[in-house]
């Protein structure tokens, strides 16, 4: 079953903690499925099986369907707990009967559905298996081998597992702290103490495997009339071809659809559950779209070995399609690549930046530190967190660069005086011998004391009314909440040293374009994703900053002397031209004369 949901205090933590995280989750999805689209070509070059060598002694004739288009034909289905099924007498066990389906014919008539209620027997109940067996036949034939009007070229059947067996979802180990203490402050016997003390020493150990029912049940029979080498059948198809033994030839495909079967659909099977629902359908499919949902299958599979995708992403992914609006569903994917284009542009002219600097002058380097520090924080959150190791990774490279940053703001250096070397930071020469380190020192004192007093605030009220893992996990999403609802202020540094400067020439622009319309971006998303007023009215914060900042482009006035974002003057630019030029004007002016 899923875990259980957290009480008001936990929504509001999560809505919280994760704010940039909800915001770009439509953008995050459209990544997800190109990102499944490349892995899965480069995966069915490296990893699929290769094409088997030619034997000589194998004849290379062509097999095809032993049915034609249109032909009509008889079902019955039939539910057993044994997996080999021969008692085609037993009317207890037909469920489904139907006639005259057309094969691979689209159409109302091709397409038959029946709901009921299914009573689980006691063996079920206590982890017993319940398969389904469906046999084909052309009208007119029997499907049981025992009777006369059996045929085997006319009938063919696939056995499939209505339940299935999963590991137990985790109950959530989050917990009041402050009444975490005061419980264990009391009687020791008390037995629901112990119960809870049990079940958690049963949940550090391995998971529990349980039943789970599948209520719905989709019977596709392909519409595949490929004539196929018998030695070179495509790998992806092979595992479905049920081929008959004394023509060669193969039966029509029968395929158990459960892609669209999400996770949190399964009932989970115990004592007191009686009866359970159960649809059943059968369609055709067409070729491209039966090997569609095989290789996503396989991709998804492919994803989760290599850890790059955790359980239950995949039903994540399939839930937009199955619940979204297919147009705002398209809206959101043109926007979501523009997000991806600008994010890329900025983080590349934000690295040209602090390559190319070659002064600090006018550029705040504590606001540079401080940003770092938010970036390992998240790094750390989400390493507590359960996080795949792609987003793991994509939130170290961006700690490093960080890092990298502050080399380019201040001087590094390796202190072995002591008996364990130590990094030791010092500012650069532009930066401390002008006004920038004294503006930004005044600037950083303040805000600290409204970051202070905000973080202390919001830990409290975590902790009073949030539930959490334990006390470090409490710290890392105080601490990440803070980042997130107040990583804003952390520009306001520069803000001041503008004011003060009365320049920004220093700033790198270009960079901050594009954040800036990632930030109308994510203002659309504000609007068009569901979440709580006050985060609403937080996705507008960076826009405010920036209008301030384009303010003051517009009120300080242009000044030559002014150092650009690449440590140049205009000046110095002008002269160095100019001296350039002036030999060759000379010479002109000579071969003028």
């Amino acid at each position: 079953m899923a875990p259980p949901v957290n009480g008001g205090g936990g929504e509001v933590q999560e809505q919280a903690a994760q704010p940039q995280q909800q915001q770009r989750g439509i953008g995050q999805m459209l990544t997800g499925v190109i990102r499944i689209a490349v892995f899965w070509y480069f995966a069915s070059k490296f990893f699929s099986p290769k094409k088997p060598m030619s034997d000589p002694s194998v004849p290379n004739f062509q097999i095809s369907n032993l049915f034609s288009k249109g032909e009509p034909l008889d079902m019955w289905f039939y539910l057993s707990e044994q997996q080999n099924f021969s008692d085609f007498g037993n009317e207890g066990a037909l469920i489904w009967h139907e006639t005259n389906i057309p094969y691979a014919v689209w159409g109302p008539e091709s397409t038959r559905s029946l709901s009921l209620k299914y009573h689980l027997s006691e063996a079920v109940k206590n982890n017993g298996s319940l398969y389904a067996h469906v046999y084909f036949a052309r009208s007119g034939y029997s499907p049981d081998p025992n009777d006369p009007q059996y045929q085997p070229l006319a009938a063919f059947g696939r056995t499939y597992s209505i339940v299935t067996y999963l590991p137990k979802s985790k109950a959530d180990k989050k917990k009041s702290l402050l009444r975490n203490s005061e419980d264990s402050k009391e009687d020791v016997t008390n037995p629901e103490a112990v119960q809870e003390a049990q079940d958690d020493l049963k949940e550090d150990g391995p998971p529990e495997w349980i039943s789970y029912w599948k209520p719905n049940v989709t019977i596709n029979l392909v519409d595949d009339f490929t004539r196929y080498t018998a030695n070179a059948i495509p790998p992806i198809v092979a595992p479905y071809i049920n081929i008959e033994s004394t023509t060669g030839n193969y039966y029509p495909t029968v395929f158990f659809n459960e892609f669209w079967l999400l996770r949190d659909k399964l009932i989970a099977i115990n004592d007191t559950v009686t009866e359970v629902p159960l649809h059943l359908e059968v369609s055709p499919i067409s070729m491209t779209k039966w090997q569609l949902f095989l290789q996503m299958d396989q991709s998804f599979q492919i994803h989760r070995s290599y850890g790059s995708m955790l359980d239950g992403e995949s039903d994540e992914l399939k839930r937009v399609f199955l619940e979204g609006n297919p147009y705002l569903l398209g809206v959101t994917m043109i926007v979501s690549v523009m997000h991806s284009l600008f994010d890329f542009l900025a983080f590349k002219n934000d690295i040209q930046f602090w390559n190319k600097n070659k002064s600090m002058e006018g550029l705040s380097a504590k606001s540079v530190v401080v940003n770092f520090f938010c970036q390992f924080i998240v790094f750390l959150y989400l390493l507590d967190n359960d996080t795949s190791w792609m987003i793991l990774a994509s939130s170290g490279v961006g700690c490093c660069i960080e890092f990298w940053k502050i080399g380019k703001a201040m001087h590094i250096e390796i202190d072995r005086s002591g008996r364990i070397p130590m990094l030791r930071f010092r500012d650069r020469e532009s930066y401390a011998g002008n006004k920038t380190k004294e503006y930004d020192d005044l600037a950083m004192k303040y805000l600290s004391y409204v970051l202070f007093f905000l973080a202390v605030c919001f830990a409290i009220y975590s902790l009073m009314y949030d539930r959490h893992k334990s006390w470090y996990s409490w710290i890392l999403s105080s601490l990440t909440s803070c980042v997130y609802m107040f990583g804003f202020v952390m520009m306001c540094p520069q803000l001041f040293i503008n004011y003060k400067l009365k320049s920004v020439a220093h700033l790198p622009w270009r960079q901050m374009t594009y954040k800036f319309l990632n930030t109308i971006i994510d203002d659309l998303f504000a609007f068009v994703i569901k979440m709580p007023m006050l985060h609403r009215l937080s996705v507008f914060r960076d826009d405010l900053i920036f209008l301030i900042y384009l303010y003051q482009r517009w009120v300080y006035p242009v000044d030559k002397k002014r150092v650009n974002e690449f440590g140049f003057a205009a000046e110095d630019v002008d002269q160095a031209a100019s001296s350039s030029d002036t030999p060759a004007l000379k010479e002109d002016e000579k071969k003028t004369n």
